[in-house]
């Protein structure tokens, strides 16, 4: 019997899935960036906050989980629930999970302010 073949979505669905699976665990002012005219490090951008170092651990496990029941590679994971940021990188589309003062500290939506917003969940 022939196996199934997966096949690994695309790029904005990948970011789709992460801004649901975030919202989920309850994170907040999840924002996709579309980078694709701005640079080639990632196609999307998922910026989202946890509001405890809990719940930013959940929502980056629960991402890992789901994304890669999708068929989505995790390629590199950093940063840790007590540095108030971590960083999940599956290629076209990497995800940063925040703590409230981190985020407003590194202020990623400035950075990426030629970016295009796709989708806003606040």
């Amino acid at each position: 019997m022939a196996e199934a073949v997966r096949t690994r979505p695309d790029s904005r669905e990948v970011a789709r899935l992460a801004a649901e699976v975030a919202s989920e665990k309850q994170a907040s002012d999840i924002l996709v960036l579309d980078l694709r005219r701005v640079t080639v490090l990632a196609d999307y951008f998922v910026i989202c906050s946890a509001q405890t170092e809990r719940q930013l651990e959940t929502i980056v496990d629960e991402l890992e989980d789901q994304l890669g029941e999708a068929g989505v590679e995790l390629l590199r994971r950093e940063g840790t629930a007590d540095s108030g940021w971590a960083v999940l990188d599956f290629g076209d589309v990497i995800v940063h999970v925040f703590r409230p003062r981190e985020r407003a500290y590194y202020r990623l939506e400035e950075v990426w302010a030629e970016a295009t917003p796709v989708v806003r969940i606040i």
